[in-house]
Formats: C-alpha cells, sequence, structure tokens
C-alpha cells in the first residue's frame, strides 16, 4: 500500500492513510510483527494511549449480536490531527508514560506513532454527509453514504469493528471510501478516531502501518495529551 505524501494526489492514485489489521483469522498468519504490536498494546489492533482496561468491547471482545449500525452522526464535527503536536514534542510526556507501562523506550514510542500517525491531511469536517478533507489551505470534499461495516479479527484473537462510507459524489481528488475505527462497535458520539481512506474498499482493511488520528479541533496540545492519558 502507498504512503501518501500528498492529499491532493495521493488521494486521487487510491493510496490510503490507515491503520492496519487483518480482516480475517485466515489472514492473520501473514501480518507482519508491527501488527502484532498493535494487537498486543491495544485491543482495537493498533497501539493506543487509551487502554480502556475495564471494557471488554473496546478491549476487542464482544459478541456478533452486539455490533451494531453507525451512521456519521457518531463523528460530526471538526477535528485535528494529533500529528503535529507529536512532531512538535508535545507528546512527549505521553511517549514517557507509555514507557513506563509498556515494553519500548519513549524514543522507540515516538518513532512507532511517527509511523502511525503521519499524515498531511491536518483538519477533517464532518458535517452531515459530507466530509472535508484540509490539507493546509487546500480541501476536498464530498458526499458519503454508509456501506457497512466489518469486524476484523486480530492475530491475538480479539476483534474490532471498522465503519465503512463510499462516496457518493463530490471532488475527484476526495477518496472513495472512508473507513473510521474508534473501538466502538454501536451508535455512540466518538470523541476521537482513527480513519481510513482510498480507492481500495478491501486494500483498506489490510494496511497495517499508518493510522492517522484525529481529537475534536478545539483541544490544545495539553487536553490531547490529557485525554491520552486519562487512562
Amino acid at each position: 500500500m502507498q504512503n501518501p505524501l500528498s492529499l491532493l494526489g495521493a488521494l486521487a492514485l487510491g493510496a490510503a492513510l490507515s491503520v492496519g489489521v487483518q480482516a480475517s483469522a485466515q489472514t492473520a498468519a501473514a501480518t507482519t510483527d508491527a501488527a502484532h504490536d498493535h494487537a498486543h498494546d491495544h485491543a482495537h489492533g493498533h497501539s493506543h494511549a487509551h487502554d480502556h482496561a475495564d471494557d471488554p468491547i473496546a478491549k476487542g471482545y464482544f459478541e456478533d449480536a452486539q455490533v451494531q449500525a453507525r451512521t456519521l452522526a457518531d463523528w460530526q464535527g471538526d477535528w485535528q490531527s494529533v500529528y503535529p503536536y507529536l512532531t512538535s514534542g508535545a507528546l512527549d510526556p505521553v511517549m514517557a508514560h507509555k514507557a513506563q507501562h509498556g515494553d519500548k523506550s519513549a524514543a522507540e514510542y515516538r518513532s512507532y506513532y511517527e509511523a502511525g500517525y503521519k499524515t498531511d491531511v491536518d483538519r477533517i469536517e464532518i458535517k452531515d454527509d459530507r466530509v472535508t478533507f484540509h490539507r493546509g489551505d487546500k480541501a476536498v470534499s464530498g458526499t458519503y453514504a454508509d456501506d457497512g461495516h466489518e469486524v476484523l479479527t486480530y492475530p491475538k484473537g480479539n476483534r474490532g469493528v471498522r465503519y465503512v462510507f463510499r462516496k457518493t459524489e463530490g471532488d475527484a481528488e476526495a477518496p472513495a471510501f472512508i473507513q473510521f475505527s474508534d473501538h466502538r462497535i454501536a451508535p455512540e458520539k466518538s470523541d476521537h478516531y482513527h480513519l481510513y481512506w482510498g480507492e481500495d474498499r478491501a486494500a483498506l482493511l489490510d494496511e497495517i502501518t499508518h493510522w492517522p488520528t484525529y481529537y475534536p479541533a478545539g483541544l490544545t496540545a495539553e487536553q490531547v495529551v490529557a485525554e491520552m492519558m486519562a487512562h
């Protein structure tokens, strides 16, 4: 999967920035060590500061009957990428905190998140069924409709749900598909999320390197750090 370095160019070519997990137990055997780290560090299939230690669903243990459809209403709002905070050093306290409780040094965690968070899409606006991707002072947008959801099985044996939306109209550079992951499996307003986008619905499910992460645009760097360290 191509790692996009430019929104306008890469989206048009169908590249995706995405957090990766394997879509089934059959494909799990091909998972790399990085994907194993994702599943080990966080039950949702990727390393994340929120452990949700007391929530079995957030840790990826649930029954099929518990999974419900969701709409874009759960992700409405103005969202900022946390990647600039990582590169500026603002998230260093988070890396240090993880090093105290994890199996990597702070520098190793920072390198890991550098690959995971990397994106030049610094802002995403979601209003009704329209999603707008901002890269600096440039933006592309499209309208999106529900395209179902996928239950993914991780190498560790836990699972997660990917909520998929398909572009129905809009700028040619806007991606054909977007997929949300936010540790939830039923309708609920999201407080942060990981977004994957590109032209190939199935290929997005296999990306294991990139998982751009978005928090509400109104939060300061200090507030993002507090949110990440709250659990």
